[in-house]
Protein backbone atom coordinates (compact mmCIF):
# COMPACT_ATOMS: atom_id res chain seq x y z
CA UNK A 1 0.00 0.00 0.00
CA UNK A 2 1.09 3.36 -1.06
CA UNK A 3 1.96 5.58 2.29
CA UNK A 4 -0.52 8.47 3.23
CA UNK A 5 2.29 10.73 3.88
CA UNK A 6 6.83 9.79 3.88
CA UNK A 7 9.21 11.21 5.77
CA UNK A 8 12.65 11.79 4.61
CA UNK A 9 15.83 12.44 6.27
CA UNK A 10 14.26 15.71 8.25
CA UNK A 11 16.62 18.05 9.67
CA UNK A 12 15.13 21.44 11.24
CA UNK A 13 17.62 23.72 13.11
CA UNK A 14 17.25 26.77 15.14
CA UNK A 15 19.87 30.16 14.78
CA UNK A 16 20.50 31.07 18.57
CA UNK A 17 22.85 33.18 20.38
CA UNK A 18 23.69 30.18 22.02
CA UNK A 19 24.71 28.70 18.53
CA UNK A 20 22.33 26.00 16.12
CA UNK A 21 20.22 23.73 18.48
CA UNK A 22 19.65 20.73 16.35
CA UNK A 23 15.68 20.05 16.83
CA UNK A 24 15.05 17.49 14.30
CA UNK A 25 17.89 15.10 13.08
CA UNK A 26 17.57 13.03 10.11
CA UNK A 27 14.07 11.52 10.49
CA UNK A 28 12.67 8.94 8.47
CA UNK A 29 9.73 7.00 8.51
CA UNK A 30 6.23 6.47 6.42
CA UNK A 31 2.71 6.44 7.86
CA UNK A 32 -0.44 4.57 6.32
CA UNK A 33 -4.02 5.78 5.46
CA UNK A 34 -6.16 5.54 8.41
CA UNK A 35 -2.78 4.71 10.39
CA UNK A 36 -2.67 5.67 14.11
CA UNK A 37 0.95 6.74 15.03
CA UNK A 38 1.96 7.74 18.77
CA UNK A 39 5.19 9.75 18.61
CA UNK A 40 6.54 9.89 21.86
CA UNK A 41 9.54 11.04 24.25
CA UNK A 42 10.52 13.45 26.61
CA UNK A 43 10.31 17.94 26.41
CA UNK A 44 12.45 19.06 23.94
CA UNK A 45 13.35 15.56 22.27
CA UNK A 46 12.00 17.32 18.66
CA UNK A 47 8.35 15.92 19.14
CA UNK A 48 6.29 19.03 18.08
CA UNK A 49 9.15 20.65 16.28
CA UNK A 50 8.69 17.65 13.82
CA UNK A 51 5.27 18.00 13.42
CA UNK A 52 5.70 21.73 13.11
CA UNK A 53 7.75 20.81 10.09
CA UNK A 54 5.48 18.80 8.29
CA UNK A 55 2.74 21.68 8.44
CA UNK A 56 5.57 24.07 7.32
CA UNK A 57 4.90 26.11 10.48
CA UNK A 58 8.53 26.70 12.05
CA UNK A 59 9.05 30.21 12.15
CA UNK A 60 12.01 31.29 9.38
CA UNK A 61 14.39 32.82 11.12
CA UNK A 62 15.18 31.99 13.60
CA UNK A 63 14.49 28.38 12.56
CA UNK A 64 15.24 26.51 9.44
CA UNK A 65 13.93 23.15 7.86
CA UNK A 66 17.80 22.45 7.05
CA UNK A 67 17.05 19.41 4.50
CA UNK A 68 14.83 16.51 4.26
CA UNK A 69 11.85 15.34 1.88
CA UNK A 70 7.82 15.48 3.07
CA UNK A 71 5.81 13.35 0.45
CA UNK A 72 1.95 13.94 0.54
CA UNK A 73 0.53 13.47 -2.21
CA UNK A 74 2.37 12.63 -4.84
CA UNK A 75 4.50 16.31 -4.35
CA UNK A 76 7.23 17.51 -1.75
CA UNK A 77 5.83 19.37 1.07
CA UNK A 78 9.35 21.32 1.56
CA UNK A 79 8.82 21.93 -2.33
CA UNK A 80 5.74 23.70 -2.20
CA UNK A 81 5.24 27.30 -2.20
CA UNK A 82 3.44 29.23 0.55
CA UNK A 83 0.58 29.62 -1.28
CA UNK A 84 -0.14 25.74 -2.50
CA UNK A 85 1.12 25.13 1.31
CA UNK A 86 -2.16 27.16 2.69
CA UNK A 87 -4.18 25.22 -0.03
CA UNK A 88 -2.79 22.17 1.93
CA UNK A 89 -2.80 22.58 5.66
CA UNK A 90 -6.12 22.87 7.22
CA UNK A 91 -7.71 21.03 4.28
CA UNK A 92 -5.59 17.95 3.68
CA UNK A 93 -3.82 18.16 7.22
CA UNK A 94 -4.94 19.56 10.23
CA UNK A 95 -3.08 20.11 13.49
CA UNK A 96 -4.93 20.12 16.85
CA UNK A 97 -2.57 22.28 19.57
CA UNK A 98 -1.49 21.75 23.12
CA UNK A 99 -3.45 24.69 24.67
CA UNK A 100 -6.24 25.98 22.98
CA UNK A 101 -7.07 29.15 24.23
CA UNK A 102 -3.36 30.28 22.64
CA UNK A 103 -4.80 28.64 18.87
CA UNK A 104 -8.69 30.10 19.04
CA UNK A 105 -8.62 33.61 18.43
CA UNK A 106 -10.18 35.75 21.72
CA UNK A 107 -12.29 38.40 19.51
CA UNK A 108 -13.54 36.03 16.78
CA UNK A 109 -16.98 34.31 17.76
CA UNK A 110 -15.81 30.23 17.99
CA UNK A 111 -18.60 29.53 14.94
CA UNK A 112 -16.60 31.87 12.41
CA UNK A 113 -13.42 30.45 13.23
CA UNK A 114 -14.96 27.13 12.18
CA UNK A 115 -16.77 28.34 9.31
CA UNK A 116 -13.95 30.54 8.08
CA UNK A 117 -12.32 27.12 7.17
CA UNK A 118 -14.86 25.64 5.78
CA UNK A 119 -15.93 29.25 3.26
CA UNK A 120 -12.18 28.89 2.31
CA UNK A 121 -11.35 25.26 1.37
CA UNK A 122 -15.20 24.02 0.86
CA UNK A 123 -15.89 26.98 -0.87
CA UNK A 124 -19.61 27.00 1.42
CA UNK A 125 -21.58 29.79 1.40
CA UNK A 126 -22.61 31.57 4.65
CA UNK A 127 -25.69 29.36 5.62
CA UNK A 128 -23.97 26.10 4.41
CA UNK A 129 -21.05 26.94 6.44
CA UNK A 130 -23.13 27.65 9.76
CA UNK A 131 -25.00 24.63 9.59
CA UNK A 132 -22.02 22.43 8.93
CA UNK A 133 -19.86 23.71 11.89
CA UNK A 134 -23.08 23.04 13.94
CA UNK A 135 -23.10 19.12 12.88
CA UNK A 136 -18.90 19.37 13.53
CA UNK A 137 -19.83 20.98 17.35
CA UNK A 138 -22.14 18.46 17.37
CA UNK A 139 -19.81 15.39 16.08
CA UNK A 140 -17.67 16.21 19.00
CA UNK A 141 -19.91 16.26 21.54
CA UNK A 142 -21.05 20.26 22.62
CA UNK A 143 -24.58 20.12 23.57
CA UNK A 144 -26.75 22.58 21.63
CA UNK A 145 -24.38 23.24 19.16
CA UNK A 146 -26.11 26.30 17.08
CA UNK A 147 -26.48 28.45 20.25
CA UNK A 148 -22.95 27.82 21.08
CA UNK A 149 -21.71 28.80 17.39
CA UNK A 150 -22.30 32.61 18.73
CA UNK A 151 -19.93 32.24 22.16
CA UNK A 152 -16.53 33.73 22.14
CA UNK A 153 -13.66 31.08 23.42
CA UNK A 154 -13.68 32.26 26.79
CA UNK A 155 -17.45 31.36 27.19
CA UNK A 156 -15.94 27.68 26.83
CA UNK A 157 -14.60 25.42 29.06
CA UNK A 158 -10.69 24.09 28.53
CA UNK A 159 -12.20 20.43 27.66
CA UNK A 160 -14.71 22.29 25.43
CA UNK A 161 -12.39 24.73 23.55
CA UNK A 162 -9.97 21.74 22.70
CA UNK A 163 -13.44 20.17 21.46
CA UNK A 164 -13.96 22.99 19.43
CA UNK A 165 -10.38 23.14 18.30
CA UNK A 166 -10.96 19.23 16.88
CA UNK A 167 -14.21 20.22 15.18
CA UNK A 168 -12.07 23.23 13.48
CA UNK A 169 -9.26 20.46 12.25
CA UNK A 170 -11.91 17.86 11.18
CA UNK A 171 -14.10 20.17 9.52
CA UNK A 172 -12.93 20.28 6.06
CA UNK A 173 -12.04 16.01 6.44
CA UNK A 174 -8.13 16.05 6.70
CA UNK A 175 -6.53 13.04 5.98
CA UNK A 176 -4.00 13.57 8.33
CA UNK A 177 -4.82 15.20 11.81
CA UNK A 178 -1.70 15.71 13.97
CA UNK A 179 -2.47 16.36 18.10
CA UNK A 180 0.18 18.17 19.63
CA UNK A 181 -0.02 16.85 23.49
CA UNK A 182 -4.11 17.95 22.85
CA UNK A 183 -4.39 16.75 26.40
CA UNK A 184 -1.91 18.20 28.31
CA UNK A 185 -3.61 21.65 29.77
CA UNK A 186 -6.43 19.55 31.16
CA UNK A 187 -7.49 17.19 34.24
CA UNK A 188 -7.63 12.96 33.87
CA UNK A 189 -11.27 13.00 33.48
CA UNK A 190 -11.55 15.41 30.77
CA UNK A 191 -8.28 13.76 29.44
CA UNK A 192 -9.79 10.62 28.52
CA UNK A 193 -12.66 11.78 27.26
CA UNK A 194 -10.94 13.65 24.60
CA UNK A 195 -9.13 10.65 23.97
CA UNK A 196 -11.78 8.66 23.29
CA UNK A 197 -13.45 11.30 21.35
CA UNK A 198 -10.15 10.98 18.73
CA UNK A 199 -10.12 7.27 18.68
CA UNK A 200 -14.15 7.30 17.90
CA UNK A 201 -13.73 10.04 15.12
CA UNK A 202 -10.88 8.15 13.56
CA UNK A 203 -12.62 5.15 13.11
CA UNK A 204 -15.61 6.71 11.81
CA UNK A 205 -13.94 9.25 9.15
CA UNK A 206 -10.93 6.67 8.62
CA UNK A 207 -8.32 9.29 8.73
CA UNK A 208 -4.68 8.89 9.63
CA UNK A 209 -3.45 10.21 13.26
CA UNK A 210 -0.42 11.66 14.49
CA UNK A 211 -0.84 11.86 18.66
CA UNK A 212 2.33 13.35 19.96
CA UNK A 213 2.95 12.92 23.32
CA UNK A 214 5.44 12.35 26.19
CA UNK A 215 3.02 9.96 28.02
CA UNK A 216 3.45 6.40 26.79
CA UNK A 217 0.60 5.18 29.33
CA UNK A 218 -1.92 7.50 27.15
CA UNK A 219 -1.25 5.81 23.32
CA UNK A 220 -1.27 2.55 24.76
CA UNK A 221 -4.84 1.78 24.00
CA UNK A 222 -4.93 4.15 21.05
CA UNK A 223 -2.61 3.58 18.16
CA UNK A 224 -1.36 1.09 16.05
CA UNK A 225 2.48 2.12 15.67
CA UNK A 226 5.01 3.97 18.32
CA UNK A 227 8.26 6.16 17.33
CA UNK A 228 10.05 6.61 20.34
CA UNK A 229 12.19 10.11 19.65
CA UNK A 230 15.31 11.48 21.74
CA UNK A 231 17.42 14.49 21.30
CA UNK A 232 16.09 14.93 18.04
CA UNK A 233 16.51 11.17 16.50
CA UNK A 234 13.85 8.46 16.78
CA UNK A 235 15.94 5.71 18.67
CA UNK A 236 13.03 3.03 18.61
CA UNK A 237 9.83 2.33 16.08
CA UNK A 238 7.52 -0.54 16.12
CA UNK A 239 3.99 -1.35 17.03
CA UNK A 240 2.50 -1.15 20.61
CA UNK A 241 3.68 -4.41 21.24
CA UNK A 242 7.13 -3.96 20.30
CA UNK A 243 7.30 -0.96 22.45
CA UNK A 244 5.32 -2.35 25.69
CA UNK A 245 6.57 -5.94 25.35
CA UNK A 246 9.74 -6.14 23.47
CA UNK A 247 11.16 -2.76 23.68
CA UNK A 248 14.90 -3.12 22.91
CA UNK A 249 16.42 0.75 23.68
CA UNK A 250 17.28 1.81 27.02
CA UNK A 251 15.77 4.85 27.37
CA UNK A 252 12.49 3.10 25.92
CA UNK A 253 12.75 0.88 29.09
CA UNK A 254 13.78 3.76 31.08
CA UNK A 255 10.67 5.67 29.75
CA UNK A 256 8.40 2.42 30.79
CA UNK A 257 9.69 2.02 34.27
CA UNK A 258 8.96 5.81 35.22
CA UNK A 259 5.02 4.72 34.41
CA UNK A 260 3.00 3.38 37.27
CA UNK A 261 1.38 0.33 36.83
CA UNK A 262 -1.87 -1.19 38.73
CA UNK A 263 -0.22 -4.80 37.96
CA UNK A 264 2.87 -4.64 39.75
CA UNK A 265 3.42 -5.97 43.48
CA UNK A 266 2.68 -3.42 46.01
CA UNK A 267 6.06 -1.62 47.16
CA UNK A 268 7.26 -1.37 43.46
CA UNK A 269 9.85 1.62 43.00
CA UNK A 270 9.34 3.23 39.98
CA UNK A 271 12.30 3.75 37.68
CA UNK A 272 14.22 6.77 37.09
CA UNK A 273 16.68 7.81 34.11
CA UNK A 274 19.67 9.86 35.39
CA UNK A 275 20.99 12.75 33.96
CA UNK A 276 19.45 15.32 31.70
CA UNK A 277 19.29 14.96 28.09
CA UNK A 278 21.98 16.51 25.79
CA UNK A 279 22.93 20.01 24.99
CA UNK A 280 21.27 20.10 21.16
CA UNK A 281 23.66 22.86 20.51
CA UNK A 282 26.27 20.27 21.13
CA UNK A 283 25.55 16.85 20.42
CA UNK A 284 28.43 14.21 21.37
CA UNK A 285 29.47 12.48 18.15
CA UNK A 286 28.13 9.01 19.41
CA UNK A 287 24.86 7.71 20.81
CA UNK A 288 22.83 11.02 21.83
CA UNK A 289 22.01 8.77 24.92
CA UNK A 290 25.50 7.57 26.08
CA UNK A 291 25.16 9.81 29.15
CA UNK A 292 22.64 8.66 31.01
CA UNK A 293 23.03 4.82 29.72
CA UNK A 294 23.47 1.89 31.87
CA UNK A 295 24.46 -0.31 29.36
CA UNK A 296 26.89 1.72 27.51
CA UNK A 297 30.53 0.94 25.96
CA UNK A 298 33.44 2.88 24.48
CA UNK A 299 31.82 2.18 20.99
CA UNK A 300 29.02 4.19 22.19
CA UNK A 301 30.52 7.39 22.96
CA UNK A 302 32.29 8.04 19.30
CA UNK A 303 30.17 6.06 17.01
CA UNK A 304 26.65 6.90 16.39
CA UNK A 305 23.83 3.58 16.01
CA UNK A 306 21.57 3.81 13.11
CA UNK A 307 17.91 2.61 13.16
CA UNK A 308 18.04 -1.60 12.48
CA UNK A 309 15.22 -4.40 12.27
CA UNK A 310 15.23 -5.46 15.83
CA UNK A 311 12.58 -8.54 15.89
CA UNK A 312 11.06 -7.99 12.78
CA UNK A 313 11.24 -5.33 9.72
CA UNK A 314 8.70 -3.01 11.10
CA UNK A 315 10.58 -2.99 14.73
CA UNK A 316 13.38 -0.88 14.22
CA UNK A 317 16.20 0.25 17.43
CA UNK A 318 19.20 2.60 17.30
CA UNK A 319 21.41 1.02 20.01
CA UNK A 320 24.85 -1.19 19.38
CA UNK A 321 23.85 -3.59 22.20
CA UNK A 322 20.56 -4.43 21.88
CA UNK A 323 21.42 -7.91 21.32
CA UNK A 324 23.15 -8.39 24.31
CA UNK A 325 21.29 -6.30 26.41
CA UNK A 326 18.09 -8.75 25.31
CA UNK A 327 20.66 -11.79 25.70
CA UNK A 328 21.26 -10.49 29.36
CA UNK A 329 17.30 -10.61 29.90
CA UNK A 330 17.44 -6.92 31.06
Amino acid sequence: MEPLIRIDDLKTRFHTEDGVVKAVNGVSYAMGPGEVLGVVGESGCGKSVHALSIMRLIQIPPGEIESGEIWFGGQDLLKLSDKDMREIRGKDIAMVFQDPMSSLNPVFTVGYQIMEALMLHKDLNQKAAKDRAAELLSLVGIPEPTKRLDNYPHQFSGGMRQRAMIAMALSCDPKLLIADEPTTALDVTIQAQIISLVVKLQQELGMAVMWITHDLGIVAEMVHKINVMYAGFIIERGNVTDIFKQNRHPYTKGLLGSLPRIDEAPGTKLVSIPGLPPDLCHLPEGCPFYARCTFREDRCKFERPLLEQADHPDHLVACWRWKEIVAEGA
